[in-house]
């Protein structure tokens, strides 16, 4: 009696039904409208797996049974999905619910929007990266060797550069082909262009160590590693060789998050060293000085908006306020130094988010209406959106 009713438990147990849906509610407790990608952990996932390894995974709205833009993540290089995300849409306090499912259900259509980063040894190993507002670059081991060399053509910076776009498309690629065909990318051939100047400043968002009246900064990247690409999301990571602080030796690692939709961008800055140090300190530059300067200390918001070329650009910083010791509108005749500096603890992880608004793109086309972005951003941080699983 006894066997047979272990063979009914396993036949039990191995015919039983898996579950292969799940629902999600999103809620926006704001008063405002959000355009943002929510996540579904690898836990979550994990209980509807069915087995089958060709499968997708599929996000519906569930009142319209509208299939929504979705991406799988895999964050560890094992070729499984470790996290899931998709877009969502919501008016103020509005509540809308999804169901993802593992099948074979229609997908949605591909989106024409996107999300791009890729190292370019074309370019002397400059990484570049990309969403349909804004892109960004940054310098590689080949353009300091050259400087290292006293050869021509090298970069020796760590700074982040800004490139202008005005589709939204990808560019990167677009561009970086204009210049190896002899073209140029500082010329704006309506897509855009790089009239953003980095030289030995920290550019938009670029790190370093403030001591003594001194910031100490990194040199190049020497590797870099893309761990993510996709219609919503980009992510990689990038490295430096050990570099000294006054007397520290700092090793530290660059990843970063880039999503559709946004004029921000997530740093998130891994660091350790021999010593403590005194600060991790974020700058962005003040270029000729004659722009407008924005600081909102309770909401962790440092903005400059300065004229560029026949237009007018925004940069910032957005970073929780806990994490500031203090800011400086560090101004100097010495070039490319003058610079807005935001000195924040000492941590192992420091997360920021940085990135710029163009007033010919055509969003945002005022200072008013930079800093009011960014208000409304460092709001959408301290009240994410509020998932829950059914």
């Amino acid at each position: 009696m006894k066997q047979v009713l272990s063979v009914l438990s396993i036949f039990l147990v191995s015919f039983s039904p898996v579950k292969t849906k799940k629902e999600v509610c999103v809620k926006n407790t704001l008063a405002i409208v959000r355009h943002e990608v929510v996540s579904i952990s690898k836990n979550i996932l994990t209980e509807l797996k069915d087995g089958n390894a060709e499968k997708t995974w599929v996000v519906k709205e569930k009142k319209s049974g509208t299939v929504v833009l979705s991406q799988g993540i895999d964050h560890d290089g094992d070729a499984l999905v470790d996290e899931l995300i998709f877009e969502v849409t919501l008016g103020p306090n509005e509540v809308k619910e999804f169901v993802v499912s593992l099948g074979d259900e229609t997908k949605s259509s591909p989106s024409a929007l996107s999300t791009h980063s890729r190292l370019v040894p074309e370019r002397i190993d400059d990484y570049a990266w990309e969403n349909d507002l804004v892109a960004f670059r940054t310098y590689g081991p080949e353009a300091q060797r050259l400087v290292d060399e006293k050869q021509k053509g090298g970069t020796l910076s760590s700074g982040l550069d800004c490139w202008l776009k005005r589709v939204n498309y990808p560019v990167i690629d677009k561009w970086y082909k204009k210049y190896v065909d002899g073209g140029t990318y500082h010329k704006d051939d309506g897509e855009g262009y790089d009239p953003y100047h980095v030289g030995a400043s920290r550019g938009c968002g670029g790190i370093g160590v403030w001591k003594n009246d001194s910031l100490y900064v990194s040199k190049n990247f020497v590797s870099s590693r893309r761990i993510a690409e996709g219609p919503l999301r980009n992510i990689f990571e990038l490295t430096y060789a050990p570099w000294q602080a006054d007397g520290s030796v700092v090793q530290e690692t660059k990843r970063i998050t880039i999503d559709l939709g946004e004029q921000l961008y997530k740093v998130e800055e891994i660091f350790s060293s021999d010593k403590r140090l005194p600060n991790i300190t974020i700058g962005v530059t003040l270029h000729e000085k004659a722009g407008k300067v924005t600081v909102d200390e309770r909401q962790g918001l440092f903005s400059y908006w300065e004229s560029l070329d026949d237009s007018e650009l925004g940069t910032a910083v957005i970073i929780n306020p806990a994490d500031v010791i203090s800011h400086s509108d560090f101004r100097t005749k010495k070039k490319d130094l003058s610079q807005l500096y935001i000195i924040a603890k000492p941590q192992s992880g420091l997360t920021y988010y940085t990135g710029y608004a163009w007033k010919k793109a055509g969003a945002i086309t005022s200072s008013e209406e930079w800093v009011n972005y960014l208000s409304t951003f460092s709001k959408r941080l301290n009240t994410p959106l509020t998932v829950t699983f059914k």
